[in-house]
């Protein structure tokens, strides 16, 4: 980042103190209006459409924190890719289908997200979508990577690595007292808020010190490595039958323990895994245009269209021709 780009930044978080807004639109206007010329993103998560969600902000102490509350369901779509840092703390939320990808990291597909994290380094893409089954509140954290009296996170995109819906009590217990403070509107807590700042910041530093994170095995799951490997696997793989025994020697485990490890790590066992991307691959094929329903049901490993069409519409409510007909 440019000198003067970071002087911006850090320019915009410091105000004389907290400034809170609730709207249906990003806050601070003023930073989504601003450009860094080298990363050409905004500094807060798009959200589409925007009318889905309430947003409630508050900015200062090299910090700025929004509240964000689903009003409704169907998709909601989170977008972001900043100079800025930003961690995302899932107070709760369940959500009936959807994905979370962070650039570098396999994607997710868990489906309770409830007290889970994520951090997004600066300059790394990170696009959620979820279908809520029940309504979801997150708080999402943008800090000033050059914010000179907090721990340092670095601007570059070798300062933190990237996480993806791990858990860690003090940093959840810490964001959440900051979005009960922000929510109350206090003034009066004006100190407190920019402390439990700066030990959000410790905090992150913390948990990323002497391990690489993304290579991290949660309690109960498999390793970063593990999951890459047999993502892969599915993936090269979508259209053919694979065993589970197959896929738990890929990573040295046995097949029961694979299998629960795999269901932590991504929400679901792995046989339910490949069926959702076998889904997704016939999505795209579809809105293509360029081959039949029964082409698609072949591609994507059916031999049987009726099957296909029936496993189609459990997951995504409509038939194959009904879903192509949208893209007509």
């Amino acid at each position: 980042m440019s000198d003067s780009a970071r002087e911006e930044h850090a320019t915009a978080f410091e105000p004389d103190s907290y400034a809170l807004r609730q709207s249906a639109v990003p806050p601070a206007p003023e930073l989504c209006a601003r450009r860094d010329s080298n990363h050409g993103a905004d500094p807060v998560v798009r959200v589409s459409p925007p009318d889905a969600v309430s947003r409630r902000s508050a900015r200062g102490a090299g910090m700025a924190v929004e509240i964000v509350q689903d009003k409704r369901r169907g998709r909601i779509d989170y977008r972001y890719c900043s100079p800025l840092p930003m961690l995302v703390a899932h107070d709760r939320g369940v959500r009936h289908d959807g994905c979370t990808v962070i650039e570098g990291l396999p994607q997710s597909t868990l489906q309770d997200c409830s007290r889970k994290l994520v951090f997004v380094p600066a300059g790394h893409q990170y696009h959620d979508w979820h279908e809520p089954r029940t309504l979801a509140r997150v708080v999402f954290f943008y800090f000033n990577p050059i914010q000179p009296a907090a721990a340092p996170l670095g601007h570059s995109r070798s300062s933190l690595s990237p996480r993806i819906f791990f858990e860690d009590n003090a940093i959840m217990q810490t964001a959440l007292k900051l979005a009960t403070l922000i929510e109350g509107d206090d003034s009066d807590q004006r100190q407190y808020l920019e402390a439990l700042g700066v030990v959000l910041r410790h905090e992150l530093v913390r948990t990323n010190t002497g391990t690489h994170p993304a290579e991290a095995q949660p309690s109960g799951g498999l390793a970063a490595w593990q999951r890459r490997k047999a993502v892969a696997h599915i993936e090269e793989h979508l259209a053919e039958p694979i065993s589970l025994e197959a896929l738990a020697r890929l990573v040295g485990l046995s097949a029961c323990y694979f299998c629960r490890a795999f269901r932590h790590s991504l929400g679901m066992p792995p046989q339910r895994y490949q069926l959702n991307q076998r889904i997704e691959r016939a999505k795209t094929l579809l809105a293509k245009r360029s081959a039949s329903v029964t082409d698609v049901s072949l591609t994507v490993g059916y031999n049987d269209t009726s099957a296909f069409c029936t496993a189609f519409r459990r997951i995504t409510g409509l038939t194959p021709s009904a879903y192509r007909r949208y893209f007509s």
